[in-house]
């Protein structure tokens, strides 16, 4: 075992404050794995580090990753339920307070003092990773690395699509953001049943919104304002569509998201933003919308996205874009920062 491994680290809070270091190889405590990383996604949060453009604390120096897959290599004495050898997936929610009334009703993603990977503990851009126990779930053999690091993503907007929001067969759904969590929530919306079933982006989204074409959206637009509302309108009855969810988080996808749902109707908001509005919540009111947040996931969503994944019936081939060596992170990171890649997976 080495003493040091390669590893992508966010150093400060300043934009572009990310670069390759050497790190030690962490050592662990008894409830914990050490973790040999196989696979490790990129998510926007990466970029929005990376870019300095970020809403949370983060605890630097970080290793950067939280999105991961791989093989245990040593236990904790208290590690009882994987040995090494054993192909696993991780969880987030790296540390938690065990006495939360969250963490003991089973929202342990709602406890205030939880630390992710990646932000508040080390993540996983690296060759090893220090993982507590009760993280990790088991794959299927027929589950590669590269699609199972994407379940994090997968279990977001599975929480966002089908257990935050109210989608049933024939529900109208608009998803705004074609980002990898709105084409994944789409995918969601899709297997619930919605129909018909909207991407919204921006004229720069045309490579992911031809991808949302493909997960089975019925419609996509790249306009904005009054042309959109009445375009969104016109695929229904008039009034609007039943759910809407904001993947993309600045303050003017919620505005478009009053302006989208019909009265009595349901926005979810999945996405991130750290502007404060700058419209009134009066639309919200007088149509008697009802306004979901919806953040990360627990453990009965992670079993029912691996089950997904394995069986096929989630299929992220159109989302994959590309598999790249960790070195070439930052092609990774450029790529989906300018929309030429939808999904990037790193392979350390």
């Amino acid at each position: 075992m080495p003493k040091t491994m390669p590893a992508l680290i966010n150093y400060a809070s300043a934009p572009h404050s990310v670069e390759m270091r050497e790190a030690p190889v962490p050592s662990i405590g008894d409830d914990d794995v050490l973790l040999r990383v196989a696979a490790v996604g990129v998510c926007g949060s990466d970029l929005h580090q990376y870019h300095g453009s970020h809403s949370w604390k983060v605890n630097y120096p970080v290793i950067l990753g939280h999105e991961f897959a791989g093989t245990v290599v040593r236990t904790g004495a208290r590690a009882k339920a994987f040995q090494a050898g054993d192909r696993v997936v991780s969880e987030t929610a790296a540390v938690i307070n065990p006495s939360s009334p969250f963490v003991r009703s089973g929202a342990y993603n709602l406890d205030p003092s939880r630390l992710g990977f990646g932000y508040g503990v080390d993540g996983a851009m690296t060759e090893y990773a220090r993982v507590p126990e009760r993280c990790l779930h088991r794959l299927p053999d027929a589950l590669s690395f590269e699609k199972a690091s994407l379940t994090e993503p997968c279990c977001v907007a599975y929480n966002a699509a089908c257990v935050q929001s109210p989608i049933k067969p024939g529900a109208s759904v608009a998803i705004i953001g074609p980002g990898p969590i709105g084409l994944l929530c789409a995918s969601m919306a899709r297997l619930a049943g919605a129909s018909p079933l909207i991407v919204i982006g921006m004229p720069q989204d045309a490579r992911r919104l031809a991808v949302a074409k493909g997960l089975g959206a019925t419609h996509t637009f790249d306009i904005a304002g009054d042309e959109l509302t009445e375009a969104v309108r016109a695929t229904g009855d008039g009034y609007g569509v039943d759910v809407v969810i904001d993947a993309a988080g600045v303050s003017a996808a919620l505005q478009t998201a009053l302006g989208i749902v019909r009265p009595a109707g349901h926005i979810t908001k999945v996405g991130w933003g750290p502007k404060p509005l700058d419209f009134n919540l009066d639309p919200l009111v007088q149509k008697a919308v009802t306004l979901q947040g919806s953040f990360s996931h627990n453990w009965p969503i992670w079993e029912r996205v691996i089950g997904m994944l394995a069986s096929g019936q989630l299929d992220l081939t159109p989302v994959l874009s590309a598999v790249r060596p960790l070195d070439n992170w930052k092609e990774c990171f450029d790529g989906m920062q300018q929309g030429e890649m939808v999904k990037a997976v790193l392979t350390p």
